[in-house]
This record gives structure tokens, C-alpha cells and sequence, in this order.
């Protein structure tokens, strides 16, 4: 085993100046990574790089595995308040005894929590609770862009704004005679550059897809402009956006009466199932994410292991700035979501 070995740096003469101990710190750090090609040495026969475990886990696959992490936490914490929710709800209907805005203060904390559903699980669960490593997007139909609307009629070019300004102006040329399958090609070229992708449901209507966190700025701005034939002429008509209606909406939920209290609990089970469903498919996702993260994790030479964590021990017990730098500087990159995904693995 081959380690290229850098005798000093200017970085560690200035620690060197600043902290004796970091300085003794260091020498003991080099001392024990000679200690580790002494004995890679006396191993092999021939010399081999060694090779750095944590950091060969590439970004990727840190990705997938604290993404579905985070999916998994944000869906247990909300199955836990909808339980809760349910029991008290339950609990009211039968006339227990309960403390006075017990359910409504329930329904508060679950629609916080549901409002959060974007950073809570690092953008990787839509509103429709589909998980992706990808960001999430949202759905969205327009009113008139169908099939049976846009495959009628004569020639006609449709200018679409997204976004406001000329950045964002589109066209799609219609003709008779298009396919179905021609028409949401055209719609999805002409759109992707606004960071809108076009599919088609069951129904026949045209359906958009934008990354969540520019939805606003698409359903604030969308217009289309035509010849008079499938849509008007002249300016840019605004349109309106009527986004895919999300899996839960806790906003809904009343608590005035028994009659919108036996509404509520059921919505509550109905949004329980859901949730309990799409955390059964992420925890499936993180094994399959944890097993591919094992399967390529390298084995981590440890000789000489032991003498560094006591080198660093001994560098934390240190007053001073330098120890502070030392310390500092080889925890560069680390953090929670990381240290948590790869303690998994194991």
C-alpha cells in the first residue's frame, strides 16, 4: 500500500506557530499514518492506494439514502399526529371526557405540519405523497388544452406565457390531422424550456408539470394567446391553473359540530391510509438505497485507526485557536443527514 505523504503545507506551519500542541497533533497524525502503510506493507505483496471508505460513498448515493430518510421522518411524525387526531376525534364523538380544543388544536398541529411538507422531507415528496429524489413537482390542468379541443379545428399558432416576460413566451403550431401522441410532443417541446413538462390523463386533458417551488410564479402568470380558433386572438388571455388536488387537505377539516366532526375522522382515516401506503413505499426505497450504499461501501483499512482517534481526542482536551482550526478543518463537509445516513449502513 502506497501513501503519498506531504511533509508540510503553509497551513500547518501557521497552526504550528499558533498552538504547539496542534503541531504535536499533527506529528502524531502523520506518525499513525505511517503506522498504516507499515502495516498495509507487511500485508501485501504488492503496494496498493489506500482507499478512503466514507468518502468513496459517492454523492449520489448519500443522496438517495438521507433523501428517503427524511421522507421516512416527515411520513411517521404525520402518521403519529393523524393517529392522535383519530383517537381524540373518536373519543369526542363518544362523548369522553376531554380536555376543551384538544381535536382543534390537533387538526392545527397536523395542517402545520402538512404546510411543511415540502422542507420537511427535502423536497422529496409531492403533494400526492409520491416520493422522488428528484425535487417535487406539481400538476396542473388548463382549461381548454384537451385533446378533443386541440385536435379540431383549422391552422392555428398558440403563443403561451410562463412566467411573465419574453423569456417565457412559447408557440405551438397546430394542424389538422396532428395525432394525439403529436400534440403533447409539441406541447412538451415548446414548454420544457419554462421548466414545464405536458402529458395527458385518462380524461383526454393536457397535463403540466412544474417543479413545486415555481408553481406560484406559473400560476400567477400562465396566458395564452391564439387566432380565434381554439382560443382568442389579440393579447395574451390569463388561464386559468387549477393545480392536481393533493392527497390531504387537513385545511378542510371542521370540528364545529358532531356532523363535520364524523366528516373529519373520516377524511383523517382516509389521510392515515394514505400516509401509512406511501411510508411502506419509502421504506422500501431506503432498504433498496442502504443495500446498494452497502454494496458498493469499500473496506476501510483500521490499522493505525485506534492511534489517530486518540490523536484527536488528545487535539479536542487543547485550549487555543489552533487546536480550533485543526479540529475545524477535518469536519469540513459533515453533517447531520450524512453522519445519520452512513451510521445505517452498518
Amino acid at each position: 500500500m502506497e501513501i503519498a505523504q506531504r511533509t508540510s503545507t503553509p497551513g500547518l506551519s501557521a497552526r504550528a506557530t499558533a498552538n504547539p500542541a496542534a503541531s504535536q497533533a499533527e506529528s502524531a497524525l502523520a506518525d499513525a499514518t505511517a503506522a498504516v502503510e507499515q502495516a498495509a506493507a507487511g500485508n501485501a505483496p504488492a503496494p496498493a492506494p489506500l482507499r478512503r471508505g466514507l468518502s468513496n460513498v459517492n454523492a449520489p448515493m448519500q443522496s438517495d439514502v438521507s433523501g428517503a430518510q427524511q421522507a421516512i421522518d416527515f411520513l411517521e411524525q404525520s402518521a403519529a399526529q393523524l393517529r392522535a387526531l383519530k383517537t381524540d376525534i373518536s373519543a369526542k364523538l363518544a362523548s369522553r371526557q376531554m380536555r376543551e380544543g384538544q381535536v382543534e388544536q390537533r387538526v392545527r398541529q397536523f395542517t402545520e405540519t402538512w404546510r411543511n411538507r415540502t422542507q420537511a422531507s427535502g423536497g422529496t415528496l409531492d403533494a400526492q405523497l409520491n416520493y422522488s429524489n428528484d425535487p417535487s413537482t406539481q400538476r396542473f390542468t388548463v382549461r381548454g388544452m384537451t385533446l378533443a379541443n386541440l385536435r379540431n379545428g383549422a391552422r392555428e399558432t398558440l403563443a403561451i406565457s410562463v412566467g411573465g416576460g419574453t423569456a417565457g413566451l412559447r408557440s405551438v403550431h397546430l394542424a389538422p390531422g396532428l395525432s394525439d401522441a403529436e400534440i403533447i410532443s409539441r406541447f412538451d417541446q415548446a414548454m420544457a424550456p419554462a421548466g414545464v413538462r405536458v402529458s395527458v390523463n385518462k380524461d383526454g386533458e393536457l397535463v403540466f408539470t412544474t417543479p413545486e417551488n415555481a408553481w406560484p410564479a406559473v400560476r400567477d402568470s400562465l396566458a395564452v394567446q391564439g387566432s380565434g380558433i381554439r382560443f382568442p386572438a389579440g393579447q395574451l388571455n390569463r388561464v386559468k391553473a387549477d393545480a392536481e388536488a393533493p392527497a390531504v387537505m387537513p385545511e378542510g377539516w371542521g370540528t364545529s359540530d358532531t356532523e363535520a366532526m364524523r366528516a373529519t375522522l373520516q377524511q383523517v382515516t382516509q389521510a392515515l391510509s394514505q400516509v401509512e401506503a406511501a411510508l411502506a413505499k419509502v421504506r422500501q426505497e431506503f432498504t433498496a438505497a442502504t443495500q446498494r450504499a452497502q454494496s458498493e461501501l469499500p473496506e476501510i483499512e483500521v490499522a493505525g485507526m485506534g492511534q489517530m482517534a486518540d490523536v484527536f481526542a488528545n487535539l479536542a482536551k487543547e485550549p487555543g485557536y489552533g487546536a480550533l482550526v485543526s479540529l475545524t478543518s477535518a469536519l469540513v463537509g459533515i453533517n447531520r443527514d450524512r453522519v445519520v445516513s452512513l451510521l445505517r449502513l452498518s
